[in-house]
């Protein structure tokens, strides 16, 4: 009896230095991903929908963070595997201070006719003839989502189309879901918002687009990260991005037309009522959706061109380049085993 007492003992123990991320029984890899519960995490939910995950031999297991800001520092320290950001100052200063990260795949970008983030101006100034080009915007209170944020960058893209510089307009700092009340009780006279606030201000009345053409087209503003940690579990990392690239494909299907009109619309539109915050399906099909490269790289021209805007502001003052927090290596493994994109072709 004492002996069977030791030998229960002896596997317990065993069985708790196993590597708490892995099934030994099963062989299924848990990976952890810190999400926001935004459209933007469309790509995450459709492959766990879809069942790529599970393909792949992967437990995904959501963690809900309030921000994509406050996932960095879980990151760095590999309590979570996956997370995402936006292409800010902060992402830049937080590899600076040591924090290890990689940007490895797109999450959300400005593809052509998906400009699904730009520069709202409030409509009684355009039928009052105080806004008539983006030349106007001087002396306007303009607002962007924080100091060294994309939307910063953005604003200062339209600012230069219109001869101006951020020292040419009053800039302050409100989250997307801020904008439209500020436009409607008038303290801002424009923002650079993002959807669903974006139609939601148009079908107002209270705002319309600052530009007919795109104001910064091909800007990356949101990108899936991994940890350090997570990156050097390279088989499970690759299998991770094998599952993630299809989803982008399938969301991909869903597109047409600068809306979600393509032939996976319906079920991706089912998908995003139900894993988001936002539950208004006739909504989601009103606004422009977020491009998503069907590839998974990222916009890396666009990536430069912000941070030479951050450092010009002195928003990142150590030395960094964009290939110092990119690593496209998961992506291109992704596409060389899965192939060339196939653009879906609704049914006749």
């Amino acid at each position: 009896m004492k002996s069977k007492r030791m030998l229960m003992t002896l596997l317990f123990l065993l069985a708790g230095c196993l590597p708490f991320r892995a099934s030994f029984a099963t062989g299924v890899e848990t990976v952890k991903v810190g999400i926001a519960n935004t459209s933007a995490d469309v790509g995450f939910f459709i492959a766990r929908d879809k069942g790529y995950f599970r393909e792949e031999g992967l437990d995904v297991q959501f963690i809900p963070f309030a921000s994509a800001a406050l996932m960095i520092a879980p990151l760095g320290t590999g309590q979570i595997d996956v997370g995402s950001g936006t292409v800010s100052a902060g992402l830049y200063n937080a590899v600076l201070r040591g924090v290890k990260l990689r940007v490895v795949a797109d999450k959300g970008s400005m593809q052509p006719g998906y400009d699904y983030s730009t520069l709202l101006v409030r409509k009684d100034l355009v039928v009052s003839g105080r806004f008539k080009s983006l030349a106007d915007l001087k002396g306007m209170t303009v607002a962007v989502t924080a100091k060294g944020a994309g939307s910063e960058s953005a604003l200062n893209e339209a600012l230069k189309k219109g001869g101006l510089t951020i020292h040419d307009v009053n800039v302050v700092y409100l989250g997307f879901p801020e904008d439209l009340p500020a436009l409607e009780n008038k303290r801002i006279d424009a923002c650079i918002t993002d959807e669903p606030t974006l139609t939601q201000a148009i079908d107002a009345g209270v705002a319309v687009r600052a530009s007919k053409s795109p104001i910064y087209p091909g800007q990356q503003n949101a990108v899936v990260l991994y940890s350090e940690e997570f990156a050097s579990n390279r088989d499970v990392a690759e299998r991770f991005m094998i599952a993630y690239v299809r989803a982008l494909r399938f969301y991909n299907g869903a597109l047409a037309d600068g809306k979600l009109a393509g032939p996976n619309a319906n079920e991706v539109v089912s998908i995003l009522t139900k894993d988001t915050k936002l539950k208004d399906a006739a909504l989601y099909r009103r606004i422009t959706p977020n491009g998503a490269n069907p590839d998974g790289s990222v916009q890396e021209a666009a990536m430069r061109n912000d941070l030479a805007y951050f450092k010009s502001q002195g928003y990142v003052t150590g030395k960094i380049n964009v290939p110092d927090v990119v690593d496209e290596s998961f992506v291109k493994m992704a596409v060389a085993k899965l192939g060339p994109y196939k653009p879906m072709v609704a049914a006749k």
